[in-house]
């Protein structure tokens, strides 16, 4: 039995190796912000949220329309994937409890705890039916679709009555029929457990002749009752073994139904938090991979929206056909914000996800990475500038075709000559072998190198400031500047000092 909500032709096994740098993405991108709102106290949901954020960098454009179709389904009905949720949980933990009699060297104690084990399964796995068929019908996605039937075909009235049967019979209260063969040595061989037969009426077993031997054993022959459990135990064996075998295969699908609906109740989460916050959300538009089309309307920083609990300034792009975009402007005006929320955004995108914006569409990428600056610490082995060289050098080991790279004022431990040069080059490098770039910087030097190429793959936006120094958070198209407008920040904070010490 499989669950397919998460592919549509197998169970969802994350890869072990990442096209990424899971912890570096994790701390640029402030992650743990989204996976916290996603999981809340339960830390299986943010196990899976992180795993199935990281291995969607390997999902193709009909994996991540499967999830998107079978999401839909899920915010249309919450409820329903919660309790599906929950009644695997609450199987798992139930086999949990008998987990020690598996392993036992008796076999009548491996069939006891089985055949427990079995009959709670059977009614977790009726509740379940029961569950999901009750709202069946409003369900559009291929991937419930075919849960449904599976479980419809699978776990009809009809089989699990016979099971439940099959498990009244091995509880063997009228004892153990068995066969054996001798061998050459007159020891038992080839042990095996006979179904019982009906009795038939006594008037037909006065007119049959047979023969029968019986013996009994003394109250106290230890011996001989350890004998007539060890060969009951050898006839009994290949049925207990057969029945935890089975008990293994349903646990490993009420493992998988978890796993897979954990996905969608923590999306469920984080898309009830955004919304209450009045915060748009929307199932993106994926291009395939070789395409170059970030195109989007109102994106925001989702991690920043949650921090705040309200909304937060939105961005509307149009990068179609642009390999590279540089962005340029005011001090605290939203950059690092907007370089975020393109790097969240292509990860919940490409594992199914919806996006924290009113419209998005993008092409898919091989891998993202971040490199942003670092504050010197006790920690580094040498200085900020070597230390920068050494992390974008384990990017260049890494990184491949159709990948996306974003930069946050990244080559700015030296001085802007330098700096600039040493930017310029590894863009350049970068876009030789298609790669996207994203790229915040203070380098005018280098930002309008690539704005006097008139390069038509190259986009230029700015931080916007109003007249009087506010910033909007907004980002606009527009000519790099030579100025940062720090002075903004000097007198505001001077001038608030100021105030401060004339209150005084």
């Amino acid at each position: 039995m499989k669950v397919l909500l998460m592919h549509r032709d197998r169970d969802f096994d994350p890869p072990q190796d990442a096209a990424c740098d899971l912890q570096t993405l994790a701390q640029d991108l402030e992650l743990g912000t989204l996976w916290r709102a996603m999981a809340g106290d339960d830390e299986f949901l943010a196990d899976v949220a992180r795993k199935a954020l990281f291995a969607g960098l390997r999902n193709d454009l009909d994996t991540i329309r499967y999830r998107q179709a079978v999401l839909r389904d899920c915010l249309k009905y919450p409820a329903l994937i919660r309790q599906v949720y929950a009644l695997a949980g609450e199987a798992i933990e139930k086999k949990g409890k008998h987990y020690f009699g598996f392993f036992t060297t008796y076999p009548s104690s491996t069939l006891r705890d089985a055949i427990d084990v079995m009959r709670m399964f059977v009614d977790m796995l009726r509740a379940v039916r029961e569950t999901v068929r009750s709202e069946a019908g409003g369900f559009a996605s291929q991937g419930f679709i075919n849960l449904f039937a599976m479980l419809d075909a699978e776990l009809n009235d009809d089989y699990l009555a016979r099971v439940q049967e099959q498990l009244k019979e091995l509880k063997f209260r009228k004892g153990v029929l068995l066969s054996a063969e001798l061998d050459s040595g007159n020891r038992g061989t080839h042990y095996l457990v006979r179904k019982s037969t009906r009795k038939r009426p006594w008037w037909s077993r006065l007119f049959v002749r047979r023969s029968a031997y019986t013996f009994r054993l003394a109250e106290r022959d230890e011996a001989g009752a350890r004998a007539l459990s060890e060969i009951e135990g050898r006839g009994i064996n290949s049925v207990a073994n057969a029945l935890a075998q089975s008990v293994e295969h349903i646990l490993g699908f009420f493992q998988m139904l978890r796993t897979e609906s954990a996905f969608y109740v923590a999306c469920v989460n984080l898309h009830e938090q955004l919304t209450a916050m009045g915060e748009p959300v929307c199932l993106p538009q994926p291009l395939p991979m070789d395409q170059r089309g970030h195109r989007f309307h109102g994106l925001y920083d989702a991690c920043l929206a949650l921090q705040m609990g309200r909304t937060v300034v939105g961005n509307t792009v149009d990068a179609g056909g642009k390999s590279l975009v540089i962005i340029t402007g005011a001090n605290q005006g939203g950059k690092s914000s907007f370089l975020r929320s393109i790097g969240v955004a292509q990860l919940m995108m490409q594992c199914g996800l919806f996006v924290a914006a009113e419209r998005f569409e993008a092409g898919l990428c091989s891998g993202l990475f971040t490199h942003y600056k670092r504050e010197e610490d006790a920690t580094m082995k040498s200085g900020k500038f070597d230390e920068e060289l050494a992390r974008m050098s384990g990017i260049a080991d890494r990184v491949a075709p159709d990948a996306l790279l974003v930069f946050n004022e990244s080559f700015a431990a030296t001085n802007e000559r330098e700096g600039a040069e040493i930017a310029r080059q590894v863009v350049c490098a970068l876009l030789d072998k298609r790669i996207q770039v994203f790229f915040v910087t203070h380098f005018y030097e280098f930002a309008h190198s690539f704005f006097d190429r008139k390069r038509d793959d190259v986009l230029f936006l700015r931080a916007e400031r109003l007249a009087d120094g506010t910033r909007t958070f907004r980002l606009v198209e527009g000519e790099p500047l030579d100025t940062s407008h720090g002075e903004d920040l000097y007198k505001k904070i001077f001038a608030a000092r100021t105030e401060r010490e004339r209150a005084a």
